[in-house]
């Protein structure tokens, strides 16, 4: 009861008595406004928000559930207590404050396991995906480094595999980086083909973070069996949206992320098959923690985040991929009776229905992107966005260069309102038609020129 009321206390102290934008999401609720604008005669300008440079009048709408979500208000309620009155370290042993928040870590990792069907046991908990890919790549293959040389991996795969994949290579390791399809999913005549006998790993995304493809899983960790290679997948965007079988689809070793599931940033997990035994090198030293595979005091509240958005997603995947599929086809539909030239990347049949990456001929995607300041969209990675260069990813799909620059990801989620993809749909269209009347190319495509049959001068 205490815990309780602690909670409904300090909710009641961040959230502002100000009304909430007509479109803004839950996210918003704990969000301080900001102060009022002087405007460029002196006067105040109420409610505006300035920025980077930017400045909008309130906070924007939020289609970016791939670089984050907001976190969910029942699992903010279930980390309260452990910030507050249980605050104990999970490793104390000697009084109720340990054994308490033990118990919560072990109700947590128990949630985490059954939303992908392992065993408790072979959950560990650690940072996010990012240290679950670094430990799964670098630790299995540094383990088996005297028999086991060769990893396989697609060119599609989130930067931090990538990345530790090279670094393997700088120790001699050798790495295979297939190529995808046009529509985003690996060739399985080209994977097989390509696992050797000394291949230790092959490690392919579930769910891919810029164009939402859904590979095959459980066909992938068949051929990984067949040959004798551990199957590592990077789950991050699948866990809690897409339906995970570890034993089914025949996973090694999963990555995971507590942040992409309207859990808490800063926890992830990392699950490790027990039988047969899947084998890595912890990757960090120190008390043992997490039975020596992850050292380090386990964050108890951003655990219980974790596992209490498990539970949540377990209880209402079905519902929220239902839902979210309508938002999807009324923002695509919605979008393509307006515009022509619209292409949607990556298949749109294997595909999970939160991640729209469409790309608008004629229209270069920054300024796209700038003039979209009432949207709060992205044109990829949120990890690779800093990056001028188009998206590797689209890149590996052949699409071409001019297409990629032209790339916006809207990304849909559980808190997503039908009047927010309404009100996305009437700013997208409006700013495409904005920049294309802009565009002398887009006006000769009208006229009917084919502009790829014109041989431009050079000078």
């Amino acid at each position: 009861m205490a815990a309780a009321a602690a909670s409904r206390l300090l909710r009641r102290a961040l959230t502002p008595a100000v009304a909430r934008r007509r479109f803004s999401t839950a996210a918003v609720a704990a969000e301080t406004p900001p102060s009022p604008l002087p405007s460029a005669t002196g006067e105040e300008d109420a409610g505006m928000v300035s920025m980077k440079g930017v400045r909008i009048s309130g906070r924007p709408l939020y289609l970016d559930m791939q670089a984050t979500t907001p976190v969910d208000p029942r699992v903010l309620d279930a980390m309260l207590p452990f910030y507050l009155s249980r605050f104990g370290n999970p490793h104390s042993r000697t009084h109720l404050y340990g054994w308490e928040s033990e118990s919560a870590v072990e109700a947590a990792r128990a949630s985490v396991a059954a939303l992908v069907a392992a065993d408790p046991k072979e959950i560990f908990f650690t940072s996010g995906a990012t240290e679950s890919n670094n430990i799964s790549v670098k630790g299995l293959m540094r383990f088996h480094r005297a028999r086991k040389r060769h990893v396989v991996t697609t060119q599609t795969e989130h930067k931090c595999v990538l990345d530790s994949c090279r670094h393997l290579q700088q120790e001699g390791f050798e790495v295979t980086y297939l190529p995808v399809r046009p529509d985003g999913l690996v060739d399985l005549d080209h994977l097989a083909d390509a696992i050797r006998p000394d291949t230790g790993l092959v490690s392919v995304m579930a769910v891919n973070n810029e164009i939402g493809v859904v590979q095959p899983l459980e066909e992938i960790g068949r051929l990984c069996r067949e040959k004798g290679a551990v199957f590592h997948t990077d789950a991050a965007q699948a866990l809690g949206k897409i339906p995970i079988d570890v034993e089914k689809m025949g996973i090694g070793l999963m990555s995971l992320s507590g942040h992409k599931i309207y859990g808490p940033k800063g926890v992830g997990a990392l699950y490790v098959r027990r039988r047969p035994r899947v084998r890595i090198e912890p990757q960090m030293n120190g008390g043992g923690q997490e039975r020596g595979i992850r050292s380090g005091t386990v964050p108890t509240p951003l655990v219980v985040g974790m596992g209490a958005a498990c539970e949540i997603a377990m209880k209402e995947m079905d519902y929220d991929s239902r839902r979210i599929s309508a938002l999807q086809e009324r923002l695509l539909n919605g979008i393509r009776a307006k515009l022509d030239g619209v292409v949607v990347n990556g298949s749109l049949e294997h595909r999970y229905p939160g991640n729209l990456n469409l790309s608008f001929a004629f229209v270069e995607g920054e300024s796209l992107l700038m003039g979209l300041k009432e949207v709060a969209v992205s044109s990829g990675s949120a990890c690779t966005s800093a990056s001028l260069e188009p998206s590797y990813v689209l890149r590996a799909l052949g699409v071409d260069e001019d297409m990629a620059h032209t790339s916006i990801r809207f990304g849909i989620g559980r808190f997503t309102t039908e009047a927010e993809i309404d009100k996305a749909i009437e700013l997208t269209v409006r700013q495409v038609e904005k920049l294309r009347e802009m565009s002398p190319l887009y006006e000769m495509v009208k006229e009917g020129i084919d502009i790829k049959s014109i041989q431009w001068a050079q000078h």
